[in-house]
């Protein structure tokens, strides 16, 4: 591996300065190497080994300001903000341009979630710096904390005119796009990036991702081919590939590509998934079920991989498999309001009614509040000769669908059933009015009622209207 001369240097310090530690022993460093080994280990989290080279570093060069800057970030670090600033308020004295003291005072008002106050002294330190993109990224960063997207967008781009390597400026610029919902600017501002950096893998990657979002799936899939083309091991982009080519429904290419994906990382649930879904779209299901299987053996707790094996079996009308797998998934999260719709679906079908029902209730219970969901439960109650009940369920279900007739018809319907006449017109009377094209719902769901004297006198008197 070739390392630079900088880098070959600073191993070279932090093997020296290891090895003291260990011999107990007191070697020489220059301030600049101490700020190098300090900054390694901070960047490594490796906290206490930073302060036991900062102690040294001081020791050896008390007047040294890059050393006091790298205490001030320590003492940052540690919430230390009033000894922190007053140690800067004294090298503000010595070196009052000094672009880094600006730059820590900032950080200190930002940990003080005072923004504005931060974003001031960054145009300060911005100044006297020569590194404007790592300024340009902090003011980013700042407008970010205070929700200001387009001033926060404005400054990262400042950034990359500086600097077109910073990744993670980049990555915030299309953040800040996506946030404001800008996809066709975005689209604009990387297709000029790309125009000066033509060989940025990041840039194709999320101008593929910004054409996706747009379901301009033939410009997304050129970008993405870039992308793994620049580098071969670009994970995201051949997953981002891959779910494009499904879109395009060219299922064979997407799998090819899924499979890219497992030889350069351990598979994902994710790619083993959508693996199963596109051999199933070619129809060959063997494949599919063997993928759907491998995926809940990888992630147990991915419902999604539950669902398809369900789902898989359901569209096959083979319920008994079916209800095998919901409910395995049921005993490993037994909260989860998608497998108890499709345990109530699975039994319905097998005309377990009372199984049915709790599996509606179940599902309302964890937070499905889907119309049809409601419906079907109903639907089940009245079966099961639960009419108080089933009310219930359609009252509750108002409280999201205030003005749907298909609760209507059924409330009036369960009503005149109920000989509470007057409930039964007033909902007959409601479905009606939303929806008097509909009303076979009553005849098909109530024959009796919808051929009885009251509930045709509504009728003619909402026709006479």
């Amino acid at each position: 591996m070739n390392l630079s001369h900088e880098e070959e240097d600073r191993s070279l310090s932090l093997s020296k300065f290891e090895s003291m530690l260990k011999t107990n022993k007191v070697f020489f460093f220059d301030s600049e190497e101490f700020e190098d080994i300090i900054l390694h280990y901070l960047d490594n989290g490796k906290i206490n080994l930073a302060k036991k080279a900062l102690k040294l570093g001081l020791e050896q060069h008390p007047r040294s300001t890059g050393l006091k800057l790298v205490q001030v970030e320590i003492l940052i670090f540690d919430d230390k903000l009033d000894v922190a600033e007053k140690l800067l308020s004294e090298l503000y004295a010595i070196e009052p341009t000094n672009e880094e003291i600006y730059i820590q005072k900032a950080n200190i008002y930002s940990k003080r979630d005072q923004h504005e106050k931060a974003v001031e002294l960054l145009q300060v330190a911005l100044k006297y710096t020569d590194d404007y993109a790592d300024v340009y990224s902090l003011i980013g960063m700042e407008y970010l904390f205070m929700d200001n997207l387009e001033l926060a967008k404005e400054n990262f781009i400042k950034c990359l005119e500086e600097d077109t390597e910073d990744h993670s400026a980049l990555y915030n610029v299309v953040y800040c796009f996506d946030f404001l919902d800008q996809n066709e600017d975005a689209v604009v501002f990387l297709n000029s990036f790309i125009d000066k950096n033509p060989y940025s893998e990041v840039a194709w990657h999320q101008l593929g991702r910004q054409h996706y979002v747009l379901k301009q799936y033939e410009e997304a899939l050129r970008a993405f081919d870039y992308a793994t083309l620049i580098d071969e091991a670009f994970l995201g982009a051949f997953l981002e590939k891959a779910k494009t080519l499904e879109k395009l429904k060219r299922y064979e290419d997407a799998i090819e590509c899924y499979n890219t994906t497992m030889e350069l990382d351990d598979p994902t649930s994710f790619a083993l998934l959508r693996v199963g879904k596109c051999y199933e779209r070619l129809g060959n299901n063997e494949k599919a079920l063997k993928f759907y299987l491998k995926t809940v053996h990888e992630d147990p707790l991915l419902d999604k991989a539950w669902i398809a094996i369900t789902d898989f079996y359901i569209r096959r009308k083979n319920y008994q498999k079916a209800l095998y797998y919901v409910n395995k998934a049921i005993g490993i999260d037994n909260e989860n309001r998608l497998y108890w719709k499709r345990y109530a679906t699975i039994n319905n079908a097998l005309h377990f009614h009372e199984e049915a029902e709790e599996g509606y209730r179940k599902a309302i219970e964890f937070g499905d509040s889907n119309l049809d969901t409601f419906l079907f439960w109903a639907d089940t109650l009245q079966f099961l000769g639960e009419n108080e009940h089933a009310v219930k369920a359609l009252l509750d279900a108002t409280e999201i669908f205030p003005d749907e007739y298909e609760i209507e018809y059924r409330l009036a319907g369960l009503y005149f059933l109920m000989h509470e006449t007057d409930k039964g017109v007033f909902h007959l009377s409601n479905g009606l009015t939303l929806n008097h094209k509909h009303q076979t719902l009553l005849e098909d769901f109530f024959p009796l009622v919808y051929h009885s004297s009251a509930a045709q006198e509504v009728i003619k008197r909402f026709k006479k209207k």
